[in-house]
């Protein structure tokens, strides 16, 4: 059997499989990060590790599996996370998460045509190298820091012993060249990083290590299992769904909205809308990481006082296409669609005394999917073949959304049975890691899954081009403000 975990932003989630890949029982623990200051989100690292063996326990209960039946162990996790370690692996200060924003005074503006060149991103504070700076300089114990980690290669850490992760989520750092598949000399002298800061990096389907005594009483598995290096939930979300290969958009719609697709060459997007990232075998991902998306339908759930997301998509299904006028700007935590900007804020505009909670409903997942055509309309300028839209995530499961999604874009939209893939994702990698299976292609055949498709309308997307021009003057209106 093999154990596939993924460390979300809201909940800690295992699987486990069997050597096909087939699952035989999950759990998931939930819990919350923290929002100390405006822009700051944090997460404890701690409540990862208390979450992981109730979560493998239970799903090996689901599985009628004993520990010993483990083979492989395999992680994934959220990304654009920093944890400061002391030298014996404990934390010294919470987990800086992928929204926060803290460290903006960190990135070197004057170096932004070097940061994009060499690594394909966006020169941004949510990045590692950014956070990296903002806790050597504000951390009270700084002095103590031994290494700074990921949540992935946190977690690995701690299992094993071994500081490493994978070349997708180096390439997030700020710090990794895309040519030179490594951490480059001259950026980590922009940003002032020691090299033995950095963890190791390796292929995600290598072995990390094994599980020490330690680790085997974080996660109540035999001490000896051997653990994956892992990567982050950006490449095994899609990955989990059988994405090897180029030719489908994806459009992740977690807490964040992570969208993108895969292309063979590491073009990069000179507009700053897109990043690229390494991914697995001979391709690139090429993709926005992410704006609040499941995270504003979560926040309009709580706020409306709202059942749910079922409720929320019955009050969006008695407005009409375009909410009669009102717009959603989803910036809840920054904008990074039509273009990056941290000081943007989210907004309702077009209201009047006609309008009520159903508009509202309906402009919010509009808006998500407004920013969603910002993105593939760049790739498509930038030439990287898209068919089709595959939506994953949580709120896959919303029909409206997807119908949404399809009449904007005009592509065949596809929701697959199993929309939380990214334990899946790690399950793969560990199964290629513990010679399960022969690599990550074989992998993908086997969890191919049963697809519900949502076939575009013509009329909807005329009238959904004439919305997404008012949404893009609505942001550029809006630009004074940000500053």
């Amino acid at each position: 059997m093999i154990v596939g975990i993924d460390i979300g932003t809201q909940s800690l989630k295992a699987v486990i499989t069997a050597d096909d890949l087939s699952v035989k029982g999950e759990a998931s623990v939930k819990y919350e990060p923290s929002f100390p200051r405006p822009g700051w989100a944090e997460q404890n690292p701690l409540l990862w590790e208390s979450g992981l063996r109730q979560a493998v326990s239970e799903s090996l209960r689901q599985a009628r599996c004993k520990p010993s039946d483990v083979k492989v162990l395999g992680i994934a996790g959220q990304l654009d996370g920093c944890v400061a370690v002391d030298r014996d692996g404990f934390p010294l200060a919470p987990c800086l998460i992928w929204m926060d924003r803290r460290a903006v005074n960190e990135v070197p503006s004057r170096m932004a045509e070097l940061v994009r060149s060499r690594t394909g991103i966006v020169p941004d504070a949510s990045h590692m190298a950014a956070k990296m700076r903002w806790l050597l300089f504000h951390l009270d114990n700084a002095r103590d820091i031994h290494r700074f980690h990921q949540p992935v290669s946190y977690l690995v850490m701690r299992l094993t012993g071994r500081h490493v992760l994978d070349h997708a989520v180096a390439s997030t750092s700020m710090l990794y060249s895309l040519k030179d598949s490594d951490y480059d000399p001259e950026l980590l002298k922009v940003f002032k990083i020691d090299r033995e800061f950095l963890p190791d990096i390796a292929p995600a389907w290598d072995v990390a290590g094994t599980l020490t005594e330690a680790g085997s009483a974080l996660c109540g598995l035999p001490a000896g299992i051997p653990v994956t290096v892992g990567t982050g939930d950006d490449y095994s979300t899609p990955l989990g769904a059988g994405l090897v290969r180029p030719g489908r958009f994806v459009s992740v719609l977690g807490t964040a909205e992570v969208v993108g697709a895969l292309d063979f060459t590491p073009k990069i997007d000179r507009s700053g809308l897109l990043e690229t990232h390494r991914y697995f075998g001979d391709c690139f991902f090429i993709e926005n990481p992410g704006w609040l998306s499941g995270g504003a339908v979560e926040w309009f759930v709580k706020t409306w006082r709202l059942t749910g997301l079922e409720e929320m998509n019955r009050l969006a299904e008695t407005a009409p296409l375009g909410s009669d006028g009102v717009l959603f700007l989803p910036s809840l935590s920054g904008a990074m669609a039509p273009e990056w900007i941290e000081s943007a804020r989210g907004c309702f505009y077009g209201l009047t005394a006609a309008h009520s909670s159903a508009h509202m409903a309906r402009a919010v997942l509009e808006g998500c999917a407004f920013a969603m055509l910002d993105v593939l309309q760049r790739l498509n300028s930038m030439d990287v073949s898209v068919e089709s839209i595959l939506l994953l995530g949580g709120g896959a499961k919303s029909l409206t959304w997807a119908k949404i999604r399809s009449d904007m874009s005009g592509l065949l939209a596809t929701v697959p049975s199993r929309v939380d893939t990214s334990p899946v994702g790690a399950a793969m990698l560990a199964a290629v890691a513990g010679g399960l299976q022969p690599n990550l292609e074989k992998c993908a055949e086997l969890v191919a899954d049963e697809e519900q498709s949502i076939e575009p309308s013509l009329k909807n997307h005329i009238l959904y081009e004439a919305a997404h021009a008012r949404q893009l003057k609505l942001f550029d209106c809006l630009r004074p403000m940000y500053r």
